[in-house]
């Protein structure tokens, strides 16, 4: 018989405690993981940001705890773009487990020319999918140590429309930044999904579960002075859109679900629950193409084979 607090239904401003937890955010100081951050700091937990810059991570830290009394945020220098630099920093996070990371932080360019990481990776394939690919092989034994650990990779309605070319994975023959995003992110969720038929196979307790925010857009995004800051103005042009859409704080919801509700299970996808889109979180339907075994195996060896990380990524 579940508890009273399982059988009630979830409510994205009544988060359940998660006191003596830990949950790490790549990309915490801006935009969804900004969002996810601040709602998990205010469960109790630990919420570390995994965040390229001091600065920003330093304001959005100040943030969190101007809005949430008694916060406890901390900051983790990462860059996802230098996959030399993962394991250091991992070593830095100076936690006996962790029992949630949220792989969040995410590239976007809008226009040509094609760049590349330290590594020689194209930088959003390369920061997107394959920086948190090599980091989860050096979280895997303090997520493995969490009573129940969860790797929650955070997707995008973008992956809907794209297909990975396993043969071109970097686009170098034919580069389009929107459609190398679509599938930066295509691959993340890919990932995610063939991570839990793995962690499955060999036992583990740690969960891989992939949510996306719908569509969430800045100017229907609440102020986070000095984080992000929208007008009236925006605000109002912006209202049209928001029958179909929404803001960063609700994108992040079904994230945040995926973190901690004790009902969601391994290997699923969470979403809004309106055209997922807007609206609160629900599961959905995984799509066939994301649910392809054979290239989410394909693409996982190449994966281990650009980052010189172990094929079973620390998993035992």
């Amino acid at each position: 018989m579940s508890s009273p607090s399982q059988s009630r239904p979830w409510d994205v401003h009544r988060l359940p405690s998660a006191e003596g937890r830990s949950f790490l955010v790549t990309g915490g100081n801006a935009g969804i993981g900004y969002f996810a951050a601040e709602q998990l700091a205010a469960t109790g937990a630990v919420v570390v940001l995994g965040s390229r810059d001091r600065a920003k991570a330093g304001a959005a830290m100040a943030s969190i705890r101007s809005r949430v009394p008694g916060a406890r945020v901390r900051h983790l220098q990462l860059d996802l773009a230098d996959l030399s630099s993962l394991k250091t920093a991992v070593d830095g996070l100076d936690l006996d487990h962790l029992d949630a990371v949220v792989h969040n932080a995410g590239v976007a360019l809008d226009d040509p020319p094609r760049r590349e990481t330290a590594d020689g990776h194209e930088l959003m394939f390369g920061t997107n999918h394959l920086g948190h690919f090599a980091l989860t092989r050096w979280l895997a034994p303090l997520l493995s140590a969490a009573p129940a650990g969860r790797v929650v990779t955070v997707g995008s309605f973008a992956a809907r429309s794209e297909r990975l070319d396993l043969d071109d994975l970097q686009s170098t023959r034919d580069y389009r930044p929107k459609r190398t995003y679509g599938r930066s992110k295509l691959a993340q969720m890919s990932f995610g999904f063939e991570l839990d038929r793995r962690l499955r196979a060999v036992g583990s307790t740690v969960l891989s579960v992939v949510a996306h925010p719908g569509g969430a857009l800045d100017s229907l995004t609440p102020s986070r002075p000095p984080v992000s800051v929208t007008t009236p103005g925006e605000r109002l042009r912006a209202l049209p859109a928001a029958l179909l859409v929404q803001g960063k704080e609700a994108g992040a919801w079904p994230i945040v679900r995926a973190v901690l509700d004790p009902e969601v299970r391994g290997g699923q996808l969470w979403g809004p629950r309106v055209f997922g889109l807007r609206g609160t979180p629900r599961r959905e339907p995984v799509p066939s193409h994301m649910a392809d075994q054979a290239a989410a195996a394909r693409l996982w060896t190449t994966s281990g084979e650009l980052t010189g990380t172990d094929p079973d990524l620390g998993f035992r």
